[in-house]
């Protein structure tokens, strides 16, 4: 038995460097193998991430404009001094569509892609920061093209809340314990809002988008009480 033993010992230990080298050989492989899965399922981990923080910036605008209904009669989005004003450069709903939307036909063929898919499109320029573009802890990428609202830009408005102010501003009141970012390293979250209109049995209520600008297109939320 200890013969046996021994030789055992032996085999082990005069095959250990040859089986570590051929063990690190094969791990190497493995893990260059490995790596574009492990990119996509990175990417795939943040683009989750980044829906479930668009996710909260939603609930959070769906409590804001209960609140804002109750008090000031008609129910509106941060950034909105008004139910009836937009955010934004866009003023219809199409138009914002055709930003983040791919348009397919019966068959299921592409035939008019999104406008807006990367940080560095010319459309940013339609696009408002959320928390906007000089935050703290998440200012806007290098390079990135979005809409400048850290101030309060819009026209004076007579029957508008006296507390109007810029639209980040009030996103900060919604998130006391700080704001909310992208994991991407070209990310940044954007909206717009399309006005409300009417009153009465013809009232129609606004629409906030949301968006990740790492790609608009595929990272976004529509929300419409």
């Amino acid at each position: 038995m200890k013969d046996n033993h021994k030789k055992m010992l032996r085999d082990t230990k005069g095959n250990s460097l040859m089986e570590f080298a051929i063990t690190v050989g094969l791990m190497a492989i493995l893990a260059v193998t490995a790596l574009p899965k492990l990119s996509k399922i990175g990417e795939s981990t943040k683009m989750q991430k980044s829906i479930s923080e668009l996710d909260k910036l939603a609930r959070q605008a769906a409590n804001f404009y209960q609140d804002t209904a109750i008090k000031e009669g008609r129910g509106r989005f941060p950034g909105q001094d008004k139910y009836n004003m937009s955010v934004g450069g866009h003023s219809s709903n199409q138009d914002i569509l055709d930003d983040i939307l791919d348009i397919y036909d019966e068959n299921g063929n592409l035939t008019d892609p999104a406008d807006y898919i990367s940080y560095s499109s010319d459309h940013g320029y339609d696009w408002v920061s959320v928390f906007g573009v000089s935050n703290v802890d998440f200012p806007k990428p290098e390079n990135a093209i979005i809409r400048w609202d850290d101030e309060d830009e819009t026209l004076p408005c007579n029957v508008c809340p006296p507390t109007e102010t810029a639209g980040r501003l009030e996103w900060e009141t919604l998130f006391p314990t700080g704001p909310v970012g992208s994991p991407f390293q070209d990310g940044h979250f954007v909206y717009q809002v399309v006005a409300g209109s009417g009153s009465g049995t013809q009232a129609v209520s606004p629409i906030l988008y949301i968006a990740d600008i790492e790609n608009p297109s595929q990272i976004h939320v529509i929300l419409q009480p």
